[in-house]
């Protein structure tokens, strides 16, 4: 099972080794959207949400859903991030969510980068509830990674899955 690093020749999970990696800088860029009733956007965009300053508390859990990634995916390694950068914009349709992780360390943030939109758009969604309880969250994905022994990659066009 020398394909499926995570499984050792038994099948069993395990977390890979990464010691033998070389340390190089790290980033990934992630995003999703959360679908949003007119009101909703509205009341984003007065800001009238009656929580109070849902996107700010967005920013904030994304953060947090980054540093915390090794403890809800079970077989990422904790990185020792060294930034994160977040961006929710309300458009016509509800809220557009950016992030980009950054580490110096053995492996990828793409996790970290996934991670933090989820907790994100899941924050957005806990704050506007009382609006509109048929939001959804949609489109998340890795937009582009860099550094590591595979390289660089960036999302073009329709791709599907795995390394485009």
């Amino acid at each position: 099972m020398a394909d499926l690093p995570h499984l050792t020749d038994s099948g069993t999970a395990r977390m890979v080794d990464v010691s033998d990696k070389d340390v190089t800088r790290r980033e990934a860029t992630a995003s999703g959207v959360v679908l949003l009733s007119a009101a909703a956007v509205a009341a984003l965009r007065d800001n009238t949400v009656p929580k109070g300053d849902a996107l700010a508390v967005g920013r904030i859990a994304g953060i947090q859903g980054a540093k915390r990634t090794p403890e809800l995916i079970p077989l990422c390694h904790p990185l020792p991030l060294t930034g994160v950068d977040i961006d929710l914009d309300v458009v016509d349709e509800g809220v557009r969510i950016a992030v980009t992780v950054r580490t110096t360390g053995r492996t990828g943030v793409e996790m970290e980068a996934l991670t933090a939109v989820s907790v994100a758009a899941l924050s957005v969604i806990d704050m506007i509830k009382a609006i509109d309880r048929a939001a959804v969250i949609t489109d998340v994905r890795v937009e582009a990674k860099s550094g590591g022994r595979r390289g660089d990659w960036r999302r073009t066009g329709a791709e599907g899955t795995g390394d485009d």
